[in-house]
């Protein structure tokens, strides 16, 4: 069998299982693990799947630049968003993290909510300008440009003096066995860093983003308390993160 019919296959198996290990598909072609291990980094560095220990799951194709995701998904965003607005009560410290279904979120929020949002993401805290009841908290740091978002040491450190009720998280990768990742060291320090600072963290999630992971691991699935997904998203998506102790909510 030829190299490329054999990379077909597997991603034909990673499709249909939402993970492969390397050690079941040296069994299955009757090879070494180091040549099916070859064989993934390979497809890795193609950009088609995530290496994980032992084996590999679908990559995320949350990848693309600010602009370009904006364009994305907007009725999912925006159904997402609505529904993580509608969680926001009078008087809360809520951190809304940065990303284009955040930027929607924003969009969503009454003009007459009274509250504080704490945020590293400029795009965000401009959305907030006209709601004159919103006391608006901007982390500064170096600006992250694919997410339009503050990152680093000083970004970190400002975050260590808030404690907010909520916590509104965007990723590239919701996985229940992978957990929580993005696509930059620094985004996942600063994601993990404002999880600790929240009661609760609530993430916004469209299919893509399910059973797939990106480079950088942000924590286990249990970091968050609820995922909010797009009402047609598959049941069969859904069900291992309750499994795994998650509440699920349809917008």
């Amino acid at each position: 069998m030829l190299t490329s019919q054999r990379k077909k296959i597997i991603l034909e198996k990673l499709a249909q299982d939402g993970q492969v290990l390397a050690k079941q598909l040296s069994e299955m072609f009757g090879l070494s693990e180091d040549t099916l291990r070859r064989d993934l980094r390979e497809l890795d560095a193609e950009g088609l799947l995530q290496r994980v220990h032992g084996g590999a799951l679908p990559v995320s194709s949350a990848i693309a630049s600010f602009a370009e995701r904006n364009k994305l998904e907007s009725g999912a965003k925006r159904a997402i968003a609505k529904a993580a607005a509608a969680m926001i009560l009078p008087g809360q410290v809520v951190i809304i993290d940065g990303g284009t279904t955040s930027a929607e979120l924003v969009k969503q929020l009454p003009p007459t909510l009274n509250a504080t949002i704490v945020t590293h993401s400029p795009s965000v805290a401009v959305g907030l300008v006209e709601h004159p009841s919103v006391e608006v908290i901007l982390i500064g740091g170096r600006l992250y440009k694919h997410s339009i978002v503050s990152v680093g040491a000083a970004a970190v450190e400002a975050m260590s003096h808030i404690r907010a009720d909520i916590y509104f998280m965007g990723v590239t990768g919701v996985h229940p066995t992978a957990g929580l990742s993005t696509g930059d060291l620094e985004e996942a320090y600063i994601k993990r860093a404002l999880a600790a600072r929240a009661a609760e963290t609530v993430v916004l999630a469209s299919a893509a983003k399910l059973n797939a992971a990106s480079q950088y691991a942000i924590g286990d699935i249990s970091l968050a308390q609820t995922v909010i997904v797009e009402r047609a998203t598959d049941d069969a998506l859904i069900a291992p993160l309750q499994q795994a102790g998650v509440s699920v909510l349809k917008a």
